[in-house]
């Protein structure tokens, strides 16, 4: 039994869980631990009370931390990547894939502890010096999705240990597991009692009680649009600064005059890997008319190749949906399309395996348009339909016709249409003959619009939001 991480301590809790397989349901992967409301708010008095000597530790013991974190991560990369793809679904690949990125996202902010920065400027007026610093925030609240169990609670906590905060983490119901061996493996590198926190446990109580606790000065959230909203009005009455990762929706445009080879692969690793479960995925493939034909013919044969299986089979190419309700709201957005037009080109439907599982056929909807729910609605799972237009500027149109805007691609040949999309598409990230999904952990992530709020996740852009601006003057 996993128990709850509070100012030191390792402790039980009100009640338990286990997680299960979504590979296979006969298999209990762990029991952990439950907290409630008052479990919160112990976590946030016990980072609250570490805060003031956390923000002085020096640069090098929170590298000396986060430094043997990545290292320990990397060393158990196979088997951590496993509990990853026992809980969550990822196929063993990506769970192991997964793990790694942890690793190297903690060993960049163990360099980021010992790159800070700040500005010494003459004032305008004369005989006095001005200094600029950052600090750390104080106390930050993390709220973590089920899709990347261990990559961003790490991309939440690294950055806030590197510069100076301490925390309160939620990981999601359903996967804990890697949130859990992160808190203990920081622990047990040299994290001092009350800097990390871990409770586990329900939304409406112990994530509910973060929100109202005025304690907790940000809070980083990656979810669904209706859950960032909570987040983002729960703050507002406290005067919390709040970064928010939510939706997408998110358009690959395929041209006339791109490699259809490059196109294909394009679509069929944004879409379905990972079983779709990315908020980056491409879920809307945009595609013009002369080239329309033999793309779909093209990416309805790789689709129909990929083999669905047990996460932990080497022949799997697509793991199982995370959960059961997760494969129930698929299955509807799917039927819904088929009702309002869509033509369900493969796939739409569950599948049997040796182990009882939440299978489901990478499915291909076509004769859709941009009004249709399945392209206004993010489905998040392995769905993609194909918006049919006349030219590029169509496609610029209908690429943009969303609420969301996190990351957006284009295949092409022509240096005009790439640097044109490049510019205009209404995305925080775009991508031009790669696939929607697949980001680097040294360079901001995040969207415009309904995707995001706040400011950008990863990379040196990180201490926008785990630091606040200090400005000193002083006569000289």
């Amino acid at each position: 039994m996993k128990p709850l991480l509070i100012d030191g301590e390792w402790l039980a809790g009100a009640s338990t869980i286990q997680t299960i397989n979504p590979s296979d349901l006969s298999e209990t992967v762990e029991t952990y631990v439950q907290a409630d409301a008052q479990h919160a708010h112990a976590a946030v008095t016990a980072a609250a009370n570490a805060a003031p000597d956390w923000a002085m530790s020096t640069p090098q013991q929170r590298h000396d931390i986060l430094a043997s974190t990545s290292a320990e991560i990397m060393a158990r990369r196979e088997e951590i990547g496993t509990l990853l793809s026992r809980e969550e679904g990822k196929t063993l690949p990506e769970g192991i894939a997964e793990t790694t990125r942890a690793a190297h996202i903690f060993g960049f902010f163990a360099g980021e502890a010992l790159r800070q920065t700040g500005d010494i400027l003459p004032s305008i007026r004369p005989n006095i010096g001005v200094e600029i610093t950052r600090e750390p925030v104080g106390v930050i609240g993390i709220i973590a999705p089920w899709n990347f169990p261990i990559a961003i609670p790490a991309w939440k906590i690294a950055p806030a240990l590197a510069h100076g905060n301490t925390l309160v983490m939620k990981p999601a119901d359903s996967v804990p597991g890697c949130a859990w061996a992160l808190a203990d493996i920081l622990t047990r590198a040299g994290a001092p009692k009350g800097v990390i926190n871990l409770v586990m446990g329900p939304g409406t109580s112990v994530g509910q009680a973060m929100l109202d606790d005025p304690r907790i000065d940000a809070i980083t959230f990656t979810g669904s649009v209706a859950t960032g909203a909570r987040v983002g009005e729960a703050s507002m009455r406290v005067g919390r600064k709040v970064q928010m990762e939510m939706g997408g929706k998110n358009p690959l445009v395929v041209l006339d005059d791109a490699d259809l080879e490059t196109a294909v692969h394009c679509a069929l690793d944004g879409s379905f890997y990972s079983t779709g479960q990315r908020c980056t995925a491409s879920s809307r493939l945009i595609v013009t008319e002369a080239i329309h034909g033999r793309f779909v013919e093209t990416l309805v044969q790789r689709i129909r190749a990929l083999t669905i299986g047990h996460a932990l089979d080497p022949a799997t190419d697509i793991g199982p949906v995370a959960s059961r309700d997760q494969l129930d709201s698929n299955m509807r957005y799917v039927e819904t399309a088929r009702r309002e037009g869509g033509n369900i080109r493969c796939g739409g439907e569950t599948v049997s395996r040796a182990t009882e599982g939440y299978f489901m056929l990478p499915t291909l909807i076509t004769d859709t348009t941009s009004a249709m729910t399945i392209n206004r609605e993010e489905v998040f799972g392995p769905v993609a339909s194909v918006i049919r237009v006349r030219d590029y500027e169509e496609a610029l149109h209908v690429a943009n016709d969303t609420p969301f805007g996190l990351s957006a691609g284009i295949c092409t040949t022509s240096l005009r249409h790439a640097t044109h999309f490049k510019r205009y598409a209404r995305a925080g990230m775009v991508m031009v003959n790669l696939p929607t999904a697949g980001v680097d952990y040294h360079v901001p992530f995040g969207g415009t619009r309904a995707s995001s709020h706040g400011p950008r996740e990863q990379g040196r852009h990180a201490a926008e939001f785990f630091t606040t601006l200090k400005t000193a003057y002083t006569a000289t």
